[in-house]
This record gives structure tokens, C-alpha cells and sequence, in this order.
């Protein structure tokens, strides 16, 4: 049977939408972002991971968000070019969402009632990533401080 998790859908940056099944097969890491925050400088190290094994079956997701802190307070275009500009994101970027609360992405409910954090059901900041396995399964969450080349030990593990 396979993952739920490819039944989801979500809007590219660019306003095309997607459905997760595209990335059948590949290994997942999904990480809601912000523009504004301290912990933004990890796009650097997010970019580094996608180049590095991106030919192993990696694929990072990018879902901005402006949930914590009012952090990422721009429209599409200034998110997409502050990326691009200031840390050479090349990984895929989606429109903005929401992560906790009523309005919370589905693919953000999903993650978070298979990997439950310390506040249970939510994402405590920016930068929490989730780890997805080739076949669908969420198999690791990341607190927003776990830099980006902790995560690589895992990626070694399951690529």
C-alpha cells in the first residue's frame, strides 16, 4: 500500500501545484522556512545537503511560513528572490502556509500526527524538518536548531 503522504498536494512558489507522488521513490526533507529569522542562515547548509546528494534520491521542500515571530512577512516573489539571491536555494520552494492551527497544511498535519515533537501536535519555530523516507514514511523530525550537516548522518544511513 502506499504512503498517504503522496496523496498531498501543494503550490509551488511559482503557483503551479504538485502532488507529493512526484517525488515517489526519492528521500524527503521538509523544512518550514523563514526569511527574517536567526536561524535562516541554514538555507546555506540546506543548499549544500540538496547539491551534495541530490543524485543519491534526495529532494528538500521548502514550505515559508510566518507562523513564528512574524518572520516571514513577504509575498511570493521577495521570498523566491531572497532565496535565490542571498543563499542560492535551488531545492524546490512552495507559496506560504501555515503550520499549526485550523488552517495548517495538510502535509504539516500529516508530518505532525505520525512524528509528534515536544509540544505534541505543533511545530514549535522555524526550521523544524522532517525526514521522509523513499517509500513515504516519516522516519525522523529535527528541532529548528538542529543544523542542516547533523542531518547528513541519516541521509548516509538511508540513501
Amino acid at each position: 500500500m502506499q504512503s498517504p503522504f503522496y496523496k498531498y498536494d501543494a503550490i509551488l512558489i511559482n503557483g503551479s501545484n504538485i502532488t507529493m507522488e512526484t517525488y515517489f521513490g526519492k528521500m524527503i526533507l521538509i523544512v518550514n522556512t523563514a526569511s527574517k529569522c536567526g536561524l535562516t542562515p541554514q538555507y546555506e547548509g540546506l543548499e549544500k545537503l540538496f547539491q551534495k546528494y541530490k543524485d543519491k534520491g534526495l529532494i528538500i521542500l521548502g514550505f515559508p511560513c510566518n507562523q513564528f515571530g512574524n518572520q516571514e512577512p513577504g509575498d511570493e516573489k521577495s521570498i523566491s528572490e531572497g532565496c535565490l539571491i542571498n543563499y542560492g536555494v535551488s531545492f524546490p520552494m512552495f507559496s506560504k502556509i501555515e503550520v499549526n492551527g485550523n488552517n495548517a497544511h495538510p502535509i504539516y498535519k500529516f508530518l505532525k500526527q505520525q512524528l509528534p515533537g515536544i509540544l505534541g501536535n505543533s511545530i514549535k519555530w522555524n526550521f523544524t524538518k522532517f525526514l521522509i523516507d523513499k517509500n513515504g514514511k516519516p522516519i525522523k523530525r529535527f528541532a529548528p536548531t538542529t543544523k542542516p550537516e547533523k542531518i547528513e548522518e541519516y541521509l548516509k544511513k538511508y540513501l
